[in-house]
């Protein structure tokens, strides 16, 4: 089993930054991939930003290139997602993914554990 836990979400203005962490424990040693995912209200889950644990490789979302960068502690467990110019658009529950094995990047049905999820709010 493996623990997510996100943090780092709240309310920012329109342009602001945020940075979400996402904290793993548990058999860490299994995960392979992590990705951050967001869903708004009335919406479905879509991803927004992949990497690979091992070699350290980034996937984005259309909507988040250029702007949100992803990135790893592999000593610490840890897994961050660093949002610049920040839109209405992207207010939204934001859910840390972790998965084993071959992972599809992309792919919400790809990852074997959640967390709980933070909220983003961003006001205009």
């Amino acid at each position: 089993q493996v623990q997510l836990v996100e943090s780092g979400g709240g309310l920012v203005q329109a342009g602001g930054s945020l940075r979400l962490s996402c904290a793993a424990s548990g058999r860490t040693f299994s995960v392979s991939a992590m990705g951050w995912f967001r869903q708004a209200a009335g919406k479905e889950r879509e991803f927004v930003a992949g990497i690979r644990r091992s070699v350290g490789s980034t996937y984005y979302a259309d909507s988040a290139k250029g702007r949100f960068t992803i990135s790893r502690d592999n000593a610490k467990n840890m897994v961050y997602l660093q949002m610049n110019s920040l839109k209405n658009e992207d207010t939204a529950v934001y859910y840390c993914a972790a998965g084993i094995g071959w992972v599809v990047i992309t792919d919400n049905g790809g990852y074997d554990y959640w967390g709980q999820g933070t909220q983003v709010t961003v006001s205009s």
